[in-house]
This record gives C-alpha cells, sequence and structure tokens, in this order.
C-alpha cells in the first residue's frame, strides 16, 4: 500500500508532463488537512506559485 505525503511539506516542487493538470495538492498528497484544490496553469510560463500556500511548480529541466 502506497504511503500518502502530506500535502505543503515542500516550497519547491519539480513536476513533468505527466503531471498535467496540475493541481494543488497534487495526487498522492493528504488533502484532508489542506488547502482546497486548485488547478494551476503551468503550462506557458513554466512555472507558478499556489495561491493558497505559497508552493513553486516548475518543469524539470528541459521539460515543458
Amino acid at each position: 500500500m502506497d504511503k500518502i505525503k502530506p500535502a505543503n511539506a515542500a516550497l519547491r516542487y519539480q513536476i513533468s508532463q505527466s503531471d498535467l493538470p496540475l493541481h494543488c495538492p497534487m495526487d498522492g498528497q493528504s488533502q484532508w488537512d489542506s488547502h482546497p484544490r486548485v488547478f494551476l496553469p503551468i503550462e506557458d510560463q513554466g512555472e507558478i506559485l499556489c495561491p493558497y500556500c505559497g508552493a513553486l511548480y516548475q518543469f524539470k529541466d528541459g521539460e515543458q
């Protein structure tokens, strides 16, 4: 059984195309103790801040 990761535990997340559409908290993270799920349009700029928790999401090097 996969262990659920705590949401908002890091301030920076590296993501890939397989994580799209991007939302915070991400799949596999606990949601009961986090903010509501919000979809983040990262495709245009390659990085984006979550307006709720301030986590920075960035594409991994060479992806986008």
